[in-house]
């Protein structure tokens, strides 16, 4: 990296990840100084870092990579989302970046106000089935007999996502009746209103004659009314 910037660019996988404050304590002062973070969080898990120089790189280049690096974030990766889950089961998966077998995974089931209990499965995903009960499950990846990375699910019960299924339906349902009803206001009025237009022109044609008269007459009017003011005037001058 001698003459030459350079950015750190944090791409994680599969969960983001970010090196934490003081990890690159080892490199020497000059580095350090020119060595500026993109991104700027401390996001949580495991993940991979991108070194890439903006200065110095070869051609007419802006930008070139110049090593992949791993990096760890904060352990405490909150609640994940299952990769996939139905009404009867749910999978879950760990945090790690491939190979997958160079890690190590510890599943668990927390209990409130208890220990947590050990499952035997040790594989980076978990398929479990539901439950008369919710169950909060959490996967710790393991790397040089430290926790690098956790991770928690809630998996509803059967009940429980019944339940919110049926919400989710009557919720649909009611909107689906609002619009409904103002569709059929909004056809009512227009057909109401045409109804008035049709009407007004068949009174118009059967009383042609009478509609005649009365436009004439008015007319009549206006012009002896602007033939008194014309005169007015002139008697005035």
């Amino acid at each position: 990296m001698a003459g030459g910037a350079a950015l750190l660019l944090l791409l994680l996988l599969p969960l983001p990840a970010a090196e934490p404050p003081g990890a690159e304590d080892d490199r020497d002062s000059e580095e350090a100084a020119a060595a500026e973070p993109r991104g700027g969080l401390a996001l949580p898990g495991i993940g991979i870092r991108e070194v890439l120089l903006t200065n110095g790189c070869p051609g007419s280049e802006t930008k070139c990579i110049v090593g992949v690096e791993e990096c760890h974030g904060p352990v405490d990766c909150g609640l994940g989302r299952p990769i996939s889950e139905n009404s009867e089961s749910v999978m879950m998966t760990c945090i790690y970046i491939p190979p997958e077998n160079r890690f190590k995974y510890v599943w668990k089931i927390l209990t409130p106000n208890k220990t947590a209990r050990i499952l035997p499965n040790d594989s980076a995903v978990m398929e479990v089935r539901r439950d008369t009960r919710p169950i909060t499950y959490q996967c710790e990846t393991q790397g040089n007999e430290s926790v690098i990375a956790s991770v928690k699910y809630t998996v509803h019960a059967t009940t429980e996502l019944q339940t919110k299924q049926s919400e989710r339906i009557d919720t649909g349902q009611s909107r689906k009746k609002r619009a409904d009803a103002i569709l059929v206001f909004c056809l009512v009025t227009g057909i109401i209103f045409m109804v008035g237009v049709i009407f007004a022109i068949i009174f118009i044609i059967l009383h042609w004659a009478i509609v005649k008269t009365v436009l004439e007459s008015k007319n009549g009017q206006d012009d002896t009314v602007e033939k008194l003011t014309i005169k007015s005037s002139q008697s005035n001058m």
